[in-house]
């Protein structure tokens, strides 16, 4: 028998190699088709975290030209108008001695107060409604501003503090609200509705000492405490800007950093702890950052209503599914207490309105609104 292969049997081995590298490809192309279609994923991703924070950058611009433009405004007009021109000179150092003395003695301290008091209450409010997961989780719900005011007036009336002194002890106050606050929440770890339900207890015993306390005291020293419990920004000064200036350049990086473990958080506490993450303390460290910031700010200006309650939800609004927006809740704040001290300056003739008043009359309604939108969903209890 010869060595030679036949035709026939060369042309079986070739149809034997054809079929076995067509089974080959045909095993491979399922993993082609996998790549490539994680490949398309990976690339709309990209494309949509571009977007994403393009549009980030360009709400934060807008929301800061808003703020400073409503600060320039409300350095310009007053008993003396004074042109924006002239405004802008003054602040870069020109102006004549009038202007100087206007706007950097009398308005501009309480220009930034606004500004500095709006950015801590907006980035307080959210973290809280961050970790907590709960649209109702502000400062000035749960309990930690009724902590700031029970101490501040506690201090005034029963010790006769004032001054730095007062503020001091209203965020003591606050920092042992919110400390009471959260032990009492806490159950092998804290629920945000429960921390909320607990919050709101505590702000109601603390706000019956207060008016307690009111109610024994002397009505020029009632008065007082009145205007400062309503949030009120008439009469600031350099003394309240620098404390709340040097708080704020402490607390906001610190805010920042452990604000990094907020993407965690927010899948839960069992995925956030299985992707390494510590969550209880994690969370203790937001809230104890939302906590000082609330207080700092209500030390300088007094319980501003609703700020930190509507800052968070109106970033949120221009950027959907951004998460915490902790910048952007900051300059809302800022622009929402501008807003707010101009129109209570300026809203009635001769007349100058704590700014308290002016955020609750924007607050109440947003409060009742989400209540009756929970209550549609099934979620209003």
């Amino acid at each position: 028998m010869s060595d030679r292969a036949t035709p026939s049997s060369g042309k079986h081995v070739e149809k034997a190699h054809v079929e076995k590298a067509a089974s080959v490809s045909a095993a491979a192309s399922p993993l082609r088709v996998s790549e490539a279609v994680l490949a398309e994923a990976a690339r709309t991703v990209a494309g949509a975290r571009r977007r994403g924070g393009r549009r980030s950058v360009l709400v934060g611009l807008v929301l800061a030209l808003a703020a400073f433009a409503v600060f320039a405004v409300s350095l310009s007009v007053g008993d003396m108008v004074i042109p924006l021109a002239d405004v802008l000179a003054t602040l870069f150092g020109g102006g004549d001695a009038g202007s100087q003395f206007v706007i950097l003695e009398l308005r501009l301290p309480r220009a930034l107060l606004a500004v500095l008091v709006g950015a801590g209450f907006g980035m307080a409010g959210a973290v809280f409604q961050t970790v907590l997961r709960n649209p109702l989780a502000s400062p000035d719900v749960i309990g930690i501003s009724s902590g700031a005011s029970a101490a501040a007036v506690t201090a005034s009336m029963v010790f006769a503090v004032s001054g730095l002194a007062l503020s001091a002890s209203a965020l003591v106050g606050a920092l042992v609200a919110g400390a009471l606050i959260y032990l009492l929440a806490w159950r092998k770890g804290v629920v945000g509705a429960r921390l909320v339900l607990v919050g709101l207890g505590v702000g109601f015993g603390l706000n019956s000492l207060v008016w307690y306390l009111m109610s024994r005291a002397e009505v020029s020293n009632a008065q007082n405490a009145l205007l400062w419990l309503t949030g009120s920004l008439n009469g600031r000064s350099w003394n309240q800007v620098w404390p709340q200036l040097i708080a704020l350049a402490v607390l906001v990086p610190l805010t920042f950093a452990a604000a990094r473990a907020l993407p965690a958080l927010q899948l839960g506490d069992d995925t956030a702890s299985g992707l390494g993450a510590r969550a209880e303390r994690h969370r203790l460290a937001l809230l104890a950052c939302g906590v000082a910031l609330a207080g700092v700010s209500t030390a300088a200006a007094g319980p501003v209503a609703f700020v930190a309650f509507v800052a968070a939800p109106v970033a949120r609004m221009l950027l959907p599914g951004r998460g915490a927006v902790l910048p952007h809740a900051a300059l809302a704040g800022a622009l929402l207490v501008l807003l707010a001290d101009f129109a209570a300056q300026h809203a009635l003739p001769g007349t100058q309105l704590p700014v308290g008043v002016v955020t609750s009359v924007v607050g109440a309604p947003y409060l009742l609104w989400l209540l009756a939108r929970a209550n549609r969903v099934g979620r209003g209890g």
